[in-house]
């Protein structure tokens, strides 16, 4: 198997040398803040901010006023746009994008996270910190240990019956209709997290907030339209919303080299190595909520989302000067690539410590 140690070492000679990385990173962290890319935009989160409320208030009189009608389902999409985009700013306030304050920060995730989108953002946190800080290593990062979905060979061996190894061996394309099931596995997660004997920080605020958001809105599906319908609408809010999240979250990480236990790598190849950013527009930066610029976001988890995209000329730049393979693909050929790496790795064919795009970049240069 070709470990990555080679493919750190082909990139700089100072892949092993952790004092000189982290000068690179320094001199990239510099450029960064003097470009002005780390300071507070007030005004956009703000604007965010208040705009939320206001959005849901509108969103719950329409359909209130449209009735017992099978039309809410396409409301049912609106809802789930609504409650993604809302996670994404939680995201953002997790990451202390928003507020000088960590306290601020905290509160405003919690009050987004649990009263507005319905997920334990005590879950959520402990969760997607451990992801940062190992993007992709094995034992380490909890999203590339999947219950259903292998990432490595070695995770496709370890399923033994028939039915599995022959669902694992075409799991790439299954990949995108079990998203439909991320929501709702999200708000179950949230809800054992509260509900568990170990110590949960604002264990009874989570449990309120949570109750309110899950519990108030099924009510008020309920009450307004009749049982099957309110379950048509539930169900297609729920895997809508879970596809939303999945198909965000699958390009950033997935077909990127996978770390071993072993390999030790300086925080600027760690974050840009294991991560790849998508190319887009507009909308593809509000689609996304800013994660298409995942390698700057690793870098600087606390920069404001609107500052991601003037960062990543910087970051590539900068990455290409030192020999640091820097992804970026589009959005299409990322789905592809997620699809043909897990369907290899379902296999046991991939090599988890490559990626077809790192491997196409060194043989060019």
């Amino acid at each position: 198997m070709t470990d990555l140690t080679a493919s750190a070492a082909h990139a700089s000679p100072s892949a092993q040398r952790g004092s000189s990385g982290a000068s690179e990173f320094l001199g990239l962290s510099k450029q960064v803040k003097e470009a002005g890319l780390l300071r507070r935009r007030y005004g956009y989160y703000w604007t965010a901010l208040i705009s939320l409320p206001i959005a849901y208030t509108a969103s719950l009189l329409l359909f209130i006023w449209i009735g017992d009608s099978w039309w809410q389902l396409l409301t049912a999409v609106g809802f789930a746009v609504l409650f993604t985009q809302t996670a994404f700013l939680g995201h953002d306030a997790a990451h202390r994008q928003i507020f000088r304050s960590g306290k601020w920060n905290d509160w405003t995730s919690l009050v987004i996270a649990d009263l507005f989108v319905g997920m334990s953002y005590g879950w959520w946190q402990r969760k997607h910190t451990r992801h940062h800080a190992n993007p992709n290593k094995e034992g380490a990062d909890p999203d590339i240990n999947l219950p259903i979905i292998a990432i490595t060979p070695a995770q496709a061996s370890a399923r033994r019956s028939r039915v599995a190894r022959w669902l694992i061996a075409h799991q790439g394309w299954f990949f995108f209709p079990i998203l439909a099931f991320e929501g709702l596995s999200m708000h179950a997660s949230g809800i054992r997290r509260v509900l568990s004997r170990e110590p949960v920080a604002r264990r009874w605020v989570e449990i309120a907030f949570i109750t309110t958001r899950l519990g108030g809105f099924a009510t008020a599906v309920f009450l307004v339209l009749s049982p099957g319908k309110a379950a048509a609408f539930l169900g297609i809010q729920l895997a809508l919303f879970g596809f939303y999240m999945g198909m965000s979250f699958a390009p950033n990480h997935k077909g990127m080299p996978i770390v071993s236990k072993s390999l030790k790598l300086d925080f600027l190849r760690r974050q840009v190595m294991m991560s790849r950013d998508i190319r887009g527009g507009l909308l593809v930066d509000v689609g996304m909520g800013g994660l298409n610029y995942q390698i700057e976001h690793h870098l600087f988890p606390s920069m404001p989302r609107p500052h991601l995209r003037r960062a990543a000329p910087i970051v590539a730049a900068y990455c290409r000067a030192r020999g640091i393979p820097y992804t970026q693909t589009g959005l299409v050929e990322s789905y592809r690539i997620v699809v043909r790496y897990i369907n290899s790795a379902g296999l046991g064919e991939r090599d988890p410590f490559s990626c077809p795009l790192v491997a196409q970049r060194q043989a060019l240069g």
